[in-house]
């Protein structure tokens, strides 16, 4: 309903008033449907219609709430919520028209565990505000880690993003253009989310009935709307109290619904995974204002792979999210890994359904544990590790020392492995052609400090390699090591990440790496024969490896074998390495085997620099910032969060400069907008400013600040 000025017919003058079409959507009386005509004055602030919509309720008799309420500017695409500012402040004109309506809607939620919820979630605040409310109702510590994204389909990962905003700049009409996830354009049209990227739907304009909720299938849950829209309940239909709710998200279903199956999106190259990042939300907009309507659907992830304070006695909830997250990224090869790998993957896996239905042991309670802990990490950084412990001499620099085989690839030369004397001190390798000529000058001295390091292991073969890649001035410089046994490649890969944070053998991690490394490695050792029948339990391979790795097996071995597949019975060899394993021990150790992954962590987009004919990717992960070969995902360069002095937007040209000490960076983002990249960035540098405290309080609006580009 569109109202003109009040006095037509004769000019405006400033002290004049004319009419606002309000429209009330949702309202919880079917006869308050109506549009209202609001007396509009240029000093008078927007709560005045809120206060003629009570007036009227009252004098109708009917008792309501509008405290949750407050107009929206459907044409602007922007939420009125500051109750001191006049509407000439906001802009709104005589032919505006506004929606008077809930700030808490429904939503229908995907969690990682692929189930579907329902909650009354505020569309009226900044999406990262949103999400630490709902986790704090899922009962999710660390919530700056997650985040809303869109679901996506098929058809997103066909095309790069800046090439899909030029065809709708190019169709749109008065370029006009529908809020999306990654743009500021305001929502000039009545286009609204129907729960994917794709947005095909429109939302109801005013003074029609609303769509019918989604109906949510087997695995849904729903809030309780029975207080109307003045409360924010927090308890489900379904479930009986916080502690049943908490019950029922520490533990998963093994398989999921047809529904959420059929969601998954699979990427096959570099360059669908760096689409796939165009589906996050902007943390620092409302859910409103990026085209999510009522009852859309939004999946919630963990986006910063940063997980801080991981602890089982608080965080069963967070860890079988994180642990199902890093599940179906395997499952749907979001990130790469080996034979040996995936059948550990699938081996833990199968450990964790065993456990669902047998008695769990009972965590500690009480601040006892968390003394010994703190204890022990004090002890173990005044003692360092065991290769600086020289009694008697408290200046000793550790040094680590033994014969590997190095080579150094060259294009188009065929070179062999060649043994070496290797001596790692003090952030240095050097090498040497025996232990005798330590004394002289040395072949090869290789800075580790920016370093990167990557496993090449492959159990079967018996290899145990590391790949070097070392910053230099045209590039990263590409070095291979090969170790001869399993704990020599331990003590070595250890130190060599280490260098690469820039700390030393003396740091008092070292020992707790190279245990973990061992641990890792010694999962992946098929045991002689399975410690449980095949034919005792139905093992669908399918269920707990990747679809490339089952065709593998099944090639090597033919699939006319009668009795259980080989790909069962090499799960339930794997299996045998874990048996002993309870439901928490096993997802700890399903997401620590997932942070060892080489690809882990690593946000892709592909990209295009300034002064540079080809396109490549740009790797953002939680310690550093690396430019990738599209096709083969090599490392061109890396840059660490330690040598950044500023990033920042052009939001005229949406291109990004990111200062270093030795260099800026300048590029525009193909494959998603730059706001996307800056928000990464931002967040893994807030995410570095965390600290072991108790009483730590979420700063959101340093997050804001890092993350916003606004200044």
């Amino acid at each position: 309903m569109k109202v003109g000025p009040s006095c037509r017919g004769s000019p405006l003058s400033a002290r004049e008033d004319w009419g606002v079409a309000v429209s009330k959507v949702q309202c919880p009386a079917s006869e308050c449907t109506r549009g209202l005509l609001v007396r509009r004055y240029e000093a008078r602030t927007w709560s005045g219609p809120r206060d003629r919509l009570q007036e009227s309720s009252h004098r109708r008799d009917i008792a309501l709430d509008w405290s949750d309420h407050a107009l929206w500017w459907p044409k602007k695409n922007m939420w009125l919520t500051h109750t001191r500012s006049t509407l000439d402040q906001y802009g709104v004109g005589a032919a505006a028209e506004l929606e008077f309506t809930p700030m808490h809607k429904t939503l229908r939620v995907q969690l990682p565990d692929l189930r579907y919820m329902d909650f009354r979630v505020d569309f009226s605040v900044k999406t990262f505000n949103a999400v630490v409310s709902l986790c704090k109702e899922l009962g999710v510590r660390h919530p700056e880690e997650l985040s809303f994204c869109k679901p996506l389909t098929s058809g997103v990962l066909k095309s790069n993003y800046a090439e899909k905003m030029q065809k709708k700049k190019s169709t749109a009409k008065n370029g006009a253009l529908p809020a999306d996830t990654n743009t500021f354009i305001a929502n000039k049209s009545q286009n609204s989310s129907n729960g994917s990227l794709d947005r095909t739907l429109g939302s109801n304009p005013p003074g029609t009935p609303n769509r019918t909720p989604i109906s949510s299938p087997g695995g849904t849950w729903h809030h309780n709307m029975s207080n109307g829209y003045s409360s924010h309940n927090t308890t489900l239909d379904s479930i009986d109290g916080a502690e049943d709710l908490s019950a029922s998200l520490a533990k998963s279903p093994s398989h999921p619904t047809e529904e959420a199956m059929s969601s998954i999106v699979r990427p096959k190259t570099l360059l669908d995974r760096a689409r796939m990042n165009v589906a996050w939300l902007d943390s620092s907009l409302s859910i409103m204002e990026q085209g999510v309507r009522e009852f859309s659907t939004l999946l919630l992830r963990f986006k910063f792979m940063s997980f801080y304070d991981l602890n089982p006695k608080y965080d069963a909830v967070r860890i079988n999210q994180i642990y199902e997250q890093a599940r179906w990224a395997i499952l749907n090869e979001e990130i790469d890994c080996t034979e040996e790998e995936m059948l550990m993957f699938a081996a833990l896996q199968l450990q964790v359904n065993l456990q669902m239905s047998q008695p769990q042991p009972e965590l500690a309670n009480g601040g006892e544990d968390d003394i010994e802990r703190a204890l022990s990490e004090l002890q173990m950084s005044l003692e360092g590790s065991h290769v600086s412990s020289t009694p008697g001499d408290i200046m000793h620099v550790p040094e680590l020392a033994d014969t590997l085989k190095f080579m150094k690839p060259r294009r188009f030369t065929l070179k062999g492995f060649k043994p070496y004397w290797f001596t790692c001190r003090d952030l240095t390798l050097r090498m040497y052609k025996s232990s005798e000529d330590t004394g002289g000058d040395p072949v090869e001295v290789i800075n580790l400090r920016g370093c990167e390091v990557t496993p090449d292991v492959v159990i079967s073969q018996q290899r145990y390699g590391i790949k070097l890649e070392v910053p230099a001035a045209d590039g990263m410089t590409e070095y291979l090591i090969r170790c001869s046994k399993e704990d020599q490649y331990a003590r070595w890969m250890a130190a060599l990440r280490l260098a690469s944070k820039g700390k030393s053998l003396a740091d008092s991690s070292y020992d707790g790496e190279v245990k973990s490394i061992t641990a890792f490695l010694s999962m992946q050792h098929p045991a002689p024969a399975p410690v449980i029948n095949p034919e005792s339990l139905e093992i669908q391979p399918e269920h707990y490896m990747a679809p490339r790795f089952v065709r593998r097996i099944k090639g090597k071995t033919g699939s006319c074998i009668p009795g259980p597949s080989v790909a069962v019975t090499r799960i339930l060899e794997a299996h045998a390495n874990v048996k002993d394993l309870s439901l928490v021990d096993a997802k700890m150790q399903f997401i620590r085997a997932w942070q060892s992954l080489p690809e882990y962590g690593i946000a892709l987009f592909l990209v295009k620099h300034m002064g540079h004919k080809h396109e490549e990717l740009l790797g953002v992960a939680f310690n550093r910032i690396m430019r990738m070969d599209p096709k083969t995902g090599d490392h061109i360069k890396t840059w660490r969060y330690n040598t950044m002095k500023a990033w920042n937007v052009n939001w005229e040209t949406r291109h990004m400069m990111i200062q270093f000490e030795e260099e800026n960076v300048v590029f525009s983002c193909l494959t998603a907008d730059c706001k996307v990249v800056h928000e990464f960035i931002g967040g893994y540098i807030f995410l570095s400013m965390r600290a072991k405290d108790a009483n730590q309080n979420l700063n959101d609006e340093l997050f804001h600040k890092l993350t916003g580009g606004w200044v």
